[in-house]
């Protein structure tokens, strides 16, 4: 699933195929295996784990920390994310306990947002550690709908959705609707209480403080990390090198206008300085934010131009725009973000007042460029 996090592969212009060669990768082609860990800034260790998808990894990171008690000081860990509830995930864990943890604590678990790869385990983390879980209000409520079955992956909610967007299929459609209990197969349970981030929360690890900045458009309110003292980003999906993060409407919230807040979001790390290091979910740790930033807004600008020139030439649905947007064939799986991403587009293109929008006589929205 990222799934959940990423978009699928795009044909894309130039600035963002440029990406990786635009920006300074540190530890060039290094990546850590799986149960091992690189350190990549001070009392900060990367570590990497497998993911069922085409997208198959999520860096995870573990921060020098600890806690006073009544008979000292705690020494131990903080865990930011956790990858998805399977037994590899799982057995993974376990041997950093060993072999990287060196038997020390997790003393907290921080989780960016509710998406599985981010959240699986930390139900699991929390319980074997008594760890305090932490993370936004909103990222939490909307992972503890997921996991009783109430999710924006499938079911009968977001199968309609797909079909007011021109996704009609009938097995598909079918598919769709027999995804209710995907969210839930990979963060099966949820911790019953939190510590709640907000923006600008500022958390104690290890003498460091750590700042969050809250960002919109991928997920309900997704917290990244920076440390003002080592120039340290802990990027979560708002930023990633390679790849542009998938920002998608969805069924919970079916007039949002998912693209303009995620654009808007990434405004916020304009302010950082030029040589932050970020630590992404996917990918390689990097230098280059800003310019990092800026392909992005370029990228999205030149995909809005191309699907008001589809719209320009005849009414179409966001099922329709599928071919403008990526440039090869997507599989059933694909599809469920691709259209995400695609009523977002219409929908920003909306809002400006570039389009307008109808329903048709077969129920379907579709979207005209307003002369």
């Amino acid at each position: 699933m990222n799934s959940s996090t990423d978009s699928p592969n795009k044909a894309t212009t130039p600035p963002l195929l440029l990406g990786e060669k635009a920006l300074d990768f540190p530890l060039g082609d290094q990546l850590p295996a799986l149960g091992e860990a690189i350190s990549v800034a001070p009392g900060v260790l990367w570590i990497r784990m497998s993911l069922p998808f085409a997208l198959d990894h999520i860096n995870l990171w573990l921060l020098e920390d600890s806690e006073s008690t009544s008979e000292g000081t705690r020494h131990g860990w903080t865990a930011v994310d956790c990858g998805v509830t399977n037994d590899g995930t799982q057995a993974a864990w376990e041997q950093l306990f060993i072999d990287v943890l060196k038997n020390l604590p997790i003393l907290r678990v921080v989780v960016t947002h509710m998406h599985p790869d981010h959240m699986g385990l930390a139900h699991w983390l929390c319980a074997k550690f008594k760890a305090p879980l932490w993370m936004s209000a909103t990222e939490y409520q909307s992972a503890l709908l997921g996991s009783t079955g109430t999710s924006d992956f499938g079911g009968p909610s977001t199968q309609r959705f797909f079909a007011d967007h021109g996704w009609r299929d009938p097995a598909d459609q079918a598919q769709v609707n027999e995804r209710i209990a995907y969210y839930g197969d990979m963060v099966p349970s949820v911790p019953r209480s939190y510590h709640r981030l907000f923006e600008g929360t500022t958390l104690t690890i290890g003498g460091q403080s750590w700042r969050c900045i809250s960002g919109w458009g991928h997920s309900p309110e997704h917290m990244a990390l920076f440390c003002d003292a080592t120039h340290t980003l802990i990027s979560g999906d708002m930023v990633l090198p390679k790849i542009s993060t998938n920002v998608s409407v969805s069924a919970q919230e079916p007039e949002s206008d998912s693209l303009a807040l995620f654009l808007a979001s990434l405004k916020k790390f304009d302010s950082l300085p030029e040589d932050t290091l970020v630590l992404p979910s996917h990918g390689r740790p990097f230098r280059g934010l800003h310019k990092r930033t800026a392909q992005l807004h370029e990228h999205h600008a030149d995909r809005l131009q191309e699907v008001l020139a589809a719209c320009s030439q005849k009414p179409g649905s966001a099922f329709d725009m599928l071919p403008v947007l990526f440039k090869r064939p997507l599989n059933f799986h694909q599809t469920t973000f691709a259209m995400g991403e695609s009523v977002a587009h219409l929908h920003t293109l909306w809002y400006e007042g570039k389009v307008d929008r109808i329903k048709d006589a077969q129920g379907v929205w579709r979207f005209c460029a307003i002369a």
